[in-house]
């Protein structure tokens, strides 16, 4: 692996489309044959067009949903409890995944609500961005990125909303929503 800096990026805010910035990132990163693994925080079984173009990128695109699905809304069915040891386990495996050293860029998409809402402790993932080897980017998602992290990033961007069409009453649209 080239031993260029690798960079810590956060996108984050209210606006849609933290996920789908982190796939282009991907999607660069595999135009040079880098290896990447994304590992989901907040979404559980629910089914989202990127885990089937993961299997088409397969096996330089990892993709692992490690959630139990959003926090208190549609339809929540889990504990507080499930929902951090989820959080937990995720970080533990993106623990595992960055260790092996064999990842030009690592996703870590939605831990940014996982800490918002206190699934996650902040000082792991704080750990966790220390930890990270020289030549590994690193992409972190999600709403609510705290200050200590958008001062530790290396590039911050925050999705604002303007407009929406679920404001119009229209429910999520297959290919670009999920």
């Amino acid at each position: 692996m080239e031993e260029q800096k690798g960079f810590t990026l956060v996108f984050t805010g209210n606006g849609k489309g933290k996920t789908t910035a982190a796939l282009g990132t991907a999607l660069r990163c595999l135009g040079y044959d880098y290896p990447v693994c994304m590992i989901q925080f907040m979404k559980g079984d629910w089914h989202y067009g990127e885990l089937e173009a993961a299997k088409r990128l397969a096996p330089a695109f990892e993709l692992y949903q490690m959630g139990k699905g959003f926090y208190h809304i549609e339809g929540d069915k889990y504990t507080e409890k499930e929902h951090q040891q989820a959080a937990e386990n995720a970080l533990l495996f993106a623990f595992e995944k960055m260790k092996s050293e064999k990842y030009r860029l690592i996703i870590l998409d939605e831990v940014l609500v996982a800490v918002k809402f206190n699934l996650l402790k902040e000082e792991s993932l704080l750990n966790f961005i220390h930890s990270k080897p020289k030549a590994v980017h690193l992409v972190l998602t999600g709403r609510g990125a705290s200050k200590t992290v958008i001062d530790y990033a290396d590039l911050v961007t925050e999705m604002r909303e303007i407009k929406h069409p679920y404001q119009q009453g229209i429910k999520s649209i297959k290919g670009i929503d999920y």
